[in-house]
């Protein structure tokens, strides 16, 4: 194995907490959305967003329902200062949202973090300094006593900052960066003493922003910190608690939804799991989770494809195929028995548009998100009849009997394993019409007539080229029997109709009709099937009935390369 030796690395030790309560709890509502886009997700951008990007981000945001919404870091950054600065001289700032700067313990750069947001209505000044063993033994030097002092002269900077700006409401955040791996009780004790300054007991906002800077451990154990630190924090009614969780081991979003079980009120994070190596928490994916359960996740989501595009042209990321709910690819269905169930559900649902969501293999309705239904299904070589049947009745109303569909996602199968990928609807269409609906010359419908003779019906037919017309005449127990004797009476061909179905297209006096049949012919040639379309039921199944006895005959089957790339048909 070389270099790669597990033994280099060892388990996370849990906490020890038999009493924990969260495994029982529900989420009911949602938790305290804050965006971190602008600053967390911007600064592990390879191109950071440009200010005009970045208020193009901004008003998404906003738009989306934000209440909360991190803007940057102006004391480290001109254009995160020059942003700040632009959006409140220019009153971009609803009266519902309130902004968010992060700065580090140092003076000077709270003291620049204040300038940045003066004349601003309301602000969270969120001030950090990292509290794990490692960092401070390997970055700082310091002691536990250490690394508090600076966490506790950073909250008299920013408290005495605010006291400049006493027209601005004011809410402090700290956050015990590497919360995560940080000794429970020195972060209960390092977040106490930060209290002890700005005094929550005594009407102060305060936020405890417990991260997970580089995420470490199963989100079970993650819960079991924070219901350990609710528990053992004194005066917790007096704060409200906030998990940042990051992605390392793929489980941000998990470990989020377990915190706010254990007692986390606010959760950041941003769209599409941006940030440092794998990602903050998605905030997206969490929202859609709580959606899909019945709760209100106060965000509107509707239109998921334009917070896609603007995600992508402000960012330069792209969201993967496959993202949780998002993903181009997510509501897709290939598999033959997936594309069955969803149409089968969505033909359960007619009529009862207002009832409970609950579609097979869709966990929820994609037009919520601004997805069509022509994205549900699509066609490839591991489709089966469900899949091309819906897609035939969903954009060109057509309805296939069973034996049918069979019949034709065979054909289907085949041109798309010809081809090697994906059929589009309009080949599908364009298949479907040349290889059932074309009857040779000779079958060709021209007239007829059809007579009551008691229990019988009577039938004149002309069939084939107007030039040389044939003329047939037979009788039956209706049209398609009278058809069936003209045939044997006229030409000898001795005809059995093995499958068939009939019915109308659209609604009305002047609906069209579709006939769809499958002949046996003696002699013989393998059975055949046929679509035809008339003016009337009658018109469309004499024809079906000519159109597959004489694909039957004459094998008048068009190659399958030649149909997939025939343009699309209309009908008539």
């Amino acid at each position: 194995m070389g270099t790669f030796n597990h033994r280099r690395y060892r388990a996370f030790a849990p906490v020890h907490k038999p009493d924990r309560r969260w495994p029982n709890r529900r989420m009911h509502h949602a938790p305290v959305w804050t965006s971190v886009d602008l600053r967390d997700g911007n600064q592990a951008l390879v191109s950071p967003m440009s200010v005009e990007q970045k208020l193009r981000m901004f008003d998404l945001l906003v738009r989306m329902g934000f209440r909360e919404i991190e803007v940057g870091f102006p004391a480290a950054s001109q254009p995160d200062f020059d942003f700040v600065r632009r959006i409140i001289e220019e009153g971009r700032i609803p009266e519902q949202v309130t902004i968010q700067v992060l700065t580090q313990a140092r003076e000077a750069l709270i003291d620049r973090t204040f300038e940045a947001l003066k004349g601003v209505r309301r602000a969270i000044v969120h001030v950090y300094n990292s509290t794990n063993p490692a960092q401070r033994a390997q970055v700082f030097g310091l002691d536990r006593e250490g690394i508090q002092a600076i966490a506790v002269r950073g909250a008299e900077w920013v408290k005495a900052g605010a006291a400049r700006y006493p027209e601005t409401e004011w809410v402090f955040q700290y956050s015990p960066e590497s919360f995560s791996t940080t000794e429970p009780d020195y972060a209960v004790e390092i977040c106490e003493a930060v209290n002890g300054v700005w005094r929550p007991d005594q009407g102060q906002a305060v936020i405890l922003n417990l991260p997970a800077t580089v995420e470490s451990s199963m989100p079970n154990v993650f819960a079991d910190q924070i219901e350990w630190f609710c528990d053992h924090l004194r005066g917790r009614e007096h704060v409200q608690i906030s998990v940042h969780t990051h992605n390392d081991r793929g489980c941000a979003v998990a470990a989020a939804e377990l915190a706010v079980l254990a007692g986390a009120d606010r959760v950041e994070g941003t769209l599409f799991g941006n940030g440092e190596r794998t990602g903050n928490m998605d905030i997206l994916t969490m929202a859609m989770n709580l959606y899909s359960q019945g709760i209100d996740p106060q965000l509107d989501m509707s239109v998921g494809t334009e917070i896609a595009e603007i995600y992508t042209a402000c960012t330069g990321m792209v969201v993967p195929p496959r993202h949780p709910w998002f993903g181009e690819l997510v509501y897709t269905a290939f598999s033959g028995s997936h594309q069955d169930a969803i149409r089968k559900g969505m033909q359960h649902r007619r009529g009862r548009e207002d009832a409970v969501w609950e579609v097979p293999y869709l966990p929820v309705d994609p037009t919520d998100l601004g997805r069509k239904y022509e994205e549900v299904v699509r066609i490839n070589s591991q489709s089966g009849k469900g899949g091309v049947a819906h897609v035939l009745e969903r954009d060109h109303g057509i309805s296939l009997p069973r034996w049918l569909a069979q019949d034709f996602s065979v054909v289907v199968q085949a041109a798309s394993e010809q081809e090697t990928g994906e059929v589009s609807s309009a080949q599908i269409y364009a298949l479907f019409r040349r290889h059932y609906c074309h009857p040779a010359e000779d079958w060709h419908l021209r007239r007829y007539r059809l007579s009551r003779e008691g229990e019988q019906v009577a039938a004149i037919v002309v069939v084939g080229p107007e030039a040389r017309p044939h003329i047939m005449q037979g009788k039956g127990s209706g049209a398609v029997g009278a058809l069936v004797d003209a045939l044997m009476q006229s030409l000898g061909v001795r005809a059995e109709v093995e499958q068939f179905d009939q019915h109308a297209l659209g609604s009305g006096t002047g609906a069209r009709a579709m006939a769809c049949a499958r002949v046996s012919v003696d002699h013989g040639h393998a059975a055949a099937s046929a679509v035809a379309f008339g003016e009337d039921t009658t018109e469309a199944a004499l024809q079906a009935v000519l159109s597959a006895i004489g694909r039957s005959v004459a094998k008048n089957v068009v190659p399958l390369a030649d149909a997939i790339s025939c343009p699309v048909l209309i009908d008539g």
